[in-house]
């Protein structure tokens, strides 16, 4: 045997690869699976575009229906005959602020606004100021108080109080304003809630409102 028969000789072609042949089931299998694969694509890109459109309108309502809280500023504030050793006697305070409705959409329902005025976290006078009242969107609402005799707790030793402080320049009052008001959006009223407006305040020598503290914004919270 000679070495050209010990070892296979190669051409150099490779055998012709062996084709499959699927049976018509396998097809109709592939195609379903196809169809479902993108049905199912379609169903979830509906829905993620319908969910961000819902989102979209509901962030725009938000952002037009957000509900502000009632501004109050403090306007004028006076406490005439202060500089008087005996003014205890006719003892008179004077306010006014004002209530703005910042909302585009939304209004207010107040039941009866109160005004209370302090002086070292002691209540010296209250008053009335409002019956109950609706208050449109964008709009501005004064509440005016005139506090004296029975409205007005001051004696002799609370005026002498007021003296000494008014040597150094400045008496610190505190105005609160307070209400049960609910938010109102068309034909949709919310819950009551307790409003507190604590407006701090202080007048000068003569009894005035000092600059600084006129057209301040009076925090507001709710209880």
């Amino acid at each position: 045997m000679n070495n050209f028969e010990r070892f296979p000789v190669r051409t150099g072609q490779e055998p012709p690869a062996i084709k499959r042949h699927h049976t018509p089931r396998y097809y109709a299998h592939r195609v379903r699976e196809s169809l479902t694969t993108r049905v199912s694509k379609l169903i979830c890109a509906i829905f993620l575009i319908i969910l961000l459109v819902v989102g979209i309108v509901f962030f725009i309502l938000w952002l037009s229906l957000r509900p502000h809280r009632p501004r109050i500023f403090i306007q004028d504030f006076s406490v005439p005959g202060l500089g008087q050793p005996n003014g205890f006697e006719n003892a008179l305070i004077t306010f006014n602020v004002t209530a703005r409705n910042s909302n585009q959409h939304i209004g207010f329902h107040y039941d009866n606004v109160e005004g209370s005025v302090y002086y070292k976290d002691q209540r010296i006078g209250y008053i009335p100021l409002l019956d109950p009242f609706y208050q449109e969107p964008k709009n501005t609402t004064i509440m005016y108080g005139v506090l004296s005799g029975a409205t007005l707790t001051v004696n002799s030793q609370r005026w002498m109080e007021f003296l000494n402080d008014r040597t150094q320049g400045t008496v610190i009052f505190r105005l609160d304003i307070t209400s049960n008001i609910q938010f109102k959006v068309s034909t949709w009223d919310s819950k009551r809630h307790r409003m507190h407006a604590s407006c701090a305040v202080g007048v000068g020598t003569d009894g005035s409102i000092l600059a600084s503290y006129r057209n301040k914004r009076c925090p507001v919270y709710f209880t």
